[in-house]
């Protein structure tokens, strides 16, 4: 357990993005870029997504507002340090822009944020990554406005002040983390997601399960010791504010996953995931996330040879937020006895027909499970190709992730990590 604070914190913070959500308000961007001032636009998406139509929709739609676009496509599915370089290097060439619009999922807006930082603010991507991968500069003027419009129902990227990527030399996954980096503007058409397959609605909703999970029983931020001004991040631990958005994320969630997997073409569950993904975001973009997310930073960046149904079949991947889920029952059992109330009370949202007799720290486990059971997800991440052996290069990985490890309600050990990722290899 975090030792309690001498001098204990009495503030926390909430940011978030303007909002525009609902069927066909995609096609209102240009109209908002106007509002900005914004002449000269840069989109930017990945070649699935390009593949639909849809980037290529809202670029077209802006010019009825004087607005030029330009399409950039060549984003990299789970971006790495590489691909954001080529994403930014063009974008330096072909400006200068006014705005950015970001169209697809957490891979595009996260690209999107990585060209916003370094087409208005001078260094390298290195200069910017967390520490200890990289040196935590902060940007040192503004960024031009962003517009993140997801396609993917998941990420919350759209909502948070973080881009995540991989370090392909060290094999291991990071990203940069500033208020300055979150959109300004969120814009959240459910109509977009129709296009999302099957294995994709079932990777990235498990991270709008965990972003909730995560946050609501994360560190309460009066756990930590009183910062001044200065010090102040966006994760601030667990609050009231935060606490809202993920009760009602794991609601929606609860009531609309299954159905959005099963059927693509529901719409009311639809509809309800995208609302679940803004809500979780909005959420976790200010309470923060913890041991689910720093375990599956190296379970991603190190995949051998996986490969997920839904995604891109040209190289391996372990996406993002099935990364995540994969050890999330054997997390959850670790973090019980720091606040057994909140794991009970998450369990009963995700999962309100679950048989509550025996043990209550089973009984976010237990729903968990069934859930991931019930939408396809691997059995563990022994079925995405890891074995015993390489539970001690993912330990390594996962203590890289300091910022996420500080947010556990729980403090977990070198020894404790591999107890999870071990129990992990094998879920059912």
């Amino acid at each position: 357990m975090p030792l309690l604070p001498g001098n204990p914190e009495s503030v926390f913070t909430y940011g978030a993005p303007q909002l525009k959500f609902g069927a066909g308000s995609s096609a209102e961007i240009g109209y908002d870029l106007g509002q900005y001032g914004a002449r000269r636009v840069l989109v930017v998406t990945d070649p699935g997504v390009a593949a639909t139509g849809g980037p290529q929709r809202v670029a077209e739609q802006m010019k009825a507002y004087g607005i030029e676009a330009e399409v950039f496509d060549r984003v990299h599915v789970e971006p790495t340090d590489a691909s954001m370089k080529e994403a930014v290097a063009y974008a330096r060439e072909t400006g200068p822009w006014d705005a950015i619009v970001a169209v697809g999922g957490g891979s595009s807006i996260d690209t999107a944020k990585a060209i916003n930082l370094l087409t208005t603010n001078d260094g390298e991507l290195a200069d910017y990554l967390n520490p200890p991968i990289g040196a935590g500069r902060a940007p040192a003027r503004p960024l031009n406005p962003l517009v993140a419009v997801p396609t993917t129902t998941g990420t919350g990227a759209e909502s948070t002040t973080v881009c995540v990527l991989d370090v392909l030399d060290l094999r291991v996954k990071t990203g940069i983390s500033h208020p300055r980096l979150r959109p300004t503007l969120a814009v959240v058409d459910p109509e977009l997601t129709r296009s999302q397959p099957a294995g994709v609605t079932a990777a990235a909703g498990m991270d709008i399960v965990c972003h909730a999970l995560e946050s609501y029983t994360a560190r309460p931020y009066t756990s930590y010791e009183r910062k001044r001004p200065e010090q102040r991040v966006p994760y601030c631990g667990a609050n009231p504010v935060a606490d809202m958005w993920s009760e009602r994320a794991l609601g929606l969630t609860a009531r609309s996953f299954r159905t959005a997997v099963r059927d693509g073409d529901d719409m009311t569950a639809r509809t309800e995931m995208a609302l679940a993904a803004t809500f979780a975001g909005l959420g976790f973009g200010n309470a923060g996330v913890h041991l689910p997310h720093a375990n599956a930073y190296p379970i991603a960046g190190q995949v051998k040879d996986f490969h997920p149904d839904g995604y891109p079949d040209e190289e391996p991947m372990v996406p993002h937020g099935m990364a995540v889920a994969l050890t999330a029952p054997e997390a959850f059992r670790f973090t019980f006895e720091a606040g057994p109330d909140r794991h009970v009370r998450a369990a009963e949202l995700l999962d309100p027909e679950l048989d509550h007799g025996g043990d209550p720290s089973e009984y976010l486990p237990a729903a968990l499970l069934r859930l991931m059971r019930d939408i396809g997800l691997p059995n563990g991440i022994g079925a995405t190709g890891y074995t015993e052996s390489d539970v001690p290069d993912l330990v390594a990985g996962t203590l890289k992730q300091q910022r996420l490890l500080a947010t556990a309600p729980r403090d977990a050990t070198e020894e404790d990590i591999a107890g999870i990722l071990t129990r992990s290899l094998a879920l059912w």
